[in-house]
């Protein structure tokens, strides 16, 4: 599970934990443990085994949708969201999990109106859980091109609480797309103060690196590939934001491929996919590269970071039709990959660009 989702689920997912080695509730907790750790494949098994032994227990298909999620099942996460609302319609956990489909699927305004519903179900003492999903909310907004609405939501997030890693993440997502590079450097800087993974270290070296500040960025990116390199061989790791590295700044494609065909051997979701497809492409592979950022774009997500890299192989594969497609799509969108969208579509050379 990524770090965004894991900590979000981990919030709204607790549960009164038993002493006994075979309590229901110790080994749904223990479901939890294997998502943080991205044992997805080990947490959707004992999943189904508790399923199996409390067919109405709302929690365990909560947590059937998380691993079904991660690993790219994605009509096994929709039927147990589903079986979640059918057991107790409107509930906070499942509606979520609605959201986050949803927005998977491409619909960005049905994920809102679940997401919003499970705010409203919020009780104003929850400061942390109304902080994520207002992060959420805001994410939503942006990523649908309403700037103005999604920097309103995550102001409200910060105020909730203002060292919320996710919040501090997303607005400095907002600041980059508005290429506010030097702000979005000092949200990255706080989100990294209060929680030093090595993925949150690799966007604020790519912030340093927009903003100009190359002798800070090199560092960064240095201190990232050391990290990642450390955790590299586990599941809980961060290969993704490796793999991008190793394509885009480092220039080892080699490398980028033989991560990226590890980590598409533990999971099938779109973003791995993505990255595959683009270690892929590095290295000249662009036709089984289309075929596996296609597989990712089927399931419906409108994500300006997927269809960049689509529109780009497509390119070098010789579909100018497709490619001016995905790019177009990409440039609709609200992010830093946008604006190379864009700036591809119009043919502005990469020394001109920001």
């Amino acid at each position: 599970m990524n770090k965004r989702l894991a900590a979000f689920f981990l919030i709204i997912s607790s549960f009164a934990v038993g002493q006994a080695p075979n309590n229901f509730d110790t080994e749904k907790a223990r479901v939890s443990t294997l998502l943080n750790e991205h044992e997805f494949a080990a947490a959707l098994d004992l999943a189904k085994a508790l399923n199996k032994r409390v067919p109405d227990d709302v929690m365990v298909y909560g947590l059937l949708t998380d691993a079904n999620l991660e690993l790219g099942n994605y009509s096994g996460a929709e039927a147990s969201t589903q079986w979640m609302l059918n057991l107790r319609p409107g509930n906070r956990p499942a509606l979520i999990r609605t959201a986050r489909l949803r927005e998977l699927f491409g619909d960005s305004e049905g994920a809102y109106e679940a997401i919003d519903l499970a705010y409203q179900s919020t009780p104003s003492t929850e400061t942390e859980e109304r902080a994520a999903i207002l992060t959420e909310m805001g994410h939503l907004r942006f990523v649908s091109g309403n700037s103005d609405v999604a920097e309103k939501l995550l102001l409200q997030a910060l105020t909730a609480s203002p060292s919320y890693p996710d919040a501090l993440g997303r607005m400095a997502q907002v600041r980059m797309a508005q290429k506010r590079y030097s702000d979005a450097v000092v949200l990255f800087q706080q989100r990294y103060q209060v929680a030093p993974r090595a993925g949150n270290l690799y966007e604020l070296a790519e912030a340093l690196q927009l903003a100009r500040r190359n002798s800070e960025a090199k560092k960064a990116f240095a201190e990232f590939e050391t990290q990642a390199l450390l955790e590299s061989g586990k599941k809980d790791n961060s290969n993704r934001a490796l793999i991008f590295y190793y394509a885009d700044h480092a220039h080892r494609p080699a490398q980028a491929l033989k991560l990226a065909e590890q980590e598409i051997g533990w999971r099938h979701d779109i973003y791995t996919l993505d990255a595959y497809a683009w270690a892929l492409h590095v290295n000249g592979q662009d036709a089984q590269a289309r075929k596996q950022i296609e597989i990712a774009l089927a399931v419906g997500v409108r994500d300006s970071k997927l269809f960049l890299h689509a529109g780009i192989i497509a390119r070098k594969s010789g579909d100018r039709a497709a490619a001016d497609r995905y790019l177009k799509q990409s440039a609709e969108l609200n992010s830093k990959d946008s604006e190379q969208a864009r700036n591809l579509s119009a043919g502005v050379p990469q020394s001109a660009r920001r």
